[in-house]
């Protein structure tokens, strides 16, 4: 069986858990035999033909011959503007800045094609020529031109597309084929907005659903978002929960502490849905009973100044700090520091942070409308609104560290038995429902 996936992010570029949901589902398949040709946007290359477990963990390169000897594939093109079309754009970059520039010929050519396909679609590609203003739909547009120009190269049987910055792409190159597509939801823009968000995303979104014969949620919160805000057909939805593969190096790495007291860690986006505020709350409380604790709110985001600001006017000072964005290797210090994790999302459609933590030996408190609580026992599950709780559970264990000690172990071994191969079995098994 062989698959063309199409995904935002990947790792070593990361911005969030969809590059490493993505990486555990390619791994996953490669491990059962499964070809994948992966197209990513232009920052992290064009193409990857996946053949072994062990080709995604040498990304951006390639294999090019029995030799394994990898070169990295922008050495492959003999002029710039051959890059430049290999990506959908044109010749002359100046020229994209022009009003009404439209990309290229390719651009040109989906355009019509689209004409034959479903009014939703047309709309969306509407929405991307004449989005000039807005880097985000420039970048989607050359990733619908690249994989629409890829893909009449690539032999596949099946398309699997991972969120709305896809879907264009995943939608031309299922019309092009005639072959299936797969839709992987890992968030709605209800999700990420923390409400209604942009109508155009939501058109996106809609439209791919509509255009694809199975949707895979990756919780049943998202199931229940996405057949209630989407109308989605429940005979093409498929719920495959995330998982995360805990490494040896997990598994035998010790706690580096950076506070000798106890530190209580925040570790996301910094925006309206993922709570800070109510973290920031939180800790405020605590502060009051505990002053030796430590906070720490590690990412970055749109709500972080306000943040900052926030925290000021509570007089935290040092016992709340602000890391920015952090890299693997800092995501894996800071967790190897904390005691207690805390997610207060508002809408969490999976959330593989706290299985993360879960493995490095942290006690972890989730919103009990996260997807991720639908799998873990061993952790805390509150509403994210209900401050009050959280401030007397932190509270409490603060002043029982053994119990803290207790349920993280127990966490560990939960954590490390949620395996990818068990998604992957669930995902194999859709594709074989469109492939009879």
């Amino acid at each position: 069986m062989k698959i063309l996936m199409l995904t935002w992010e990947f790792p070593p570029f990361i911005s969030g858990g969809l590059g490493t949901a993505c990486y555990g589902i390619a791994r996953g398949l490669l491990k059962k035999g499964v070809e994948v040709s992966l197209v990513l946007p232009s920052a992290q290359d064009v193409y990857f033909p996946l053949r072994r477990p062990g080709d995604v963990d040498l990304l951006p390169v390639r294999f090019l011959d029995s030799k394994k000897e990898a070169v990295f594939k922008s050495e492959h093109y003999k002029s710039v503007s051959e890059r430049l079309l290999s990506l959908g754009i044109s010749s002359q970059p100046e020229s994209y800045l022009e009003p009404g520039f439209t990309g290229s010929p390719v651009w040109e050519r989906i355009v019509e094609e689209s004409e034959t396909s479903v009014s939703s679609f047309r709309d969306i590609l509407r929405t991307l020529t004449f989005s000039e203003g807005e880097n985000i739909f420039k970048k989607v547009r050359e990733m619908t031109m690249r994989a629409f120009r890829i893909a009449q190269d690539l032999d596949f049987d099946i398309v699997h597309a991972h969120d709305w910055l896809t879907v264009p792409a995943a939608v031309m190159v299922q019309r092009m084929s005639g072959k299936p597509l797969v839709l992987h939801v890992h968030a709605t823009e209800f999700d990420r907005a923390g409400g209604w968000g942009d109508e155009r995303i939501h058109r996106i979104e809609w439209a791919g659903m509509e255009a694809a014969d199975r949707v895979i949620a990756v919780s049943n919160y998202t199931a229940e978002m996405v057949h209630s805000r989407y109308s989605v057909d429940t005979g093409k939805l498929r719920v495959v929960h995330n998982a995360y593969e805990a490494t040896k190096e997990y598994r035998e790495a010790r706690p580096r502490r950076l506070f000798k007291d106890p530190t209580v860690l925040f570790l996301g986006r910094i925006t309206l849905q993922k709570g800070p505020d109510y973290f920031l709350e939180v800790a405020s409380r605590i502060h009051d009973r505990h002053p030796e604790v430590h906070f720490i709110m590690a990412g970055g985001g749109d709500m972080m100044n306000k943040m900052i600001h926030r925290s000021a006017s509570h007089r935290l000072r040092n016992r709340f700090l602000f890391t920015g964005f952090l890299n693997h290797k800092q995501v894996q210090l800071i967790l190897r520091s904390s005691d207690i994790f805390v997610m207060p999302s508002i809408s969490e459609p999976f959330g593989i942070a706290p299985l993360e933590a879960m493995a490095r030996g942290v006690l972890v408190i989730i919103s009990k409308n996260a997807g991720v609580a639908e799998v873990v026992k061993n952790a805390y599950k509150i509403d994210f609104w209900d401050i009050d709780k959280m401030v007397e559970t932190i509270d409490r264990l603060i002043g029982h560290p053994e119990e803290v000690r207790r349920i993280a172990r127990e966490g560990a071994k939960e954590v490390h038995k949620i395996e990818w191969d068990i998604a992957v079995e669930k995902i194999i098994k859709i594709y074989k429902e469109l492939s009879c």
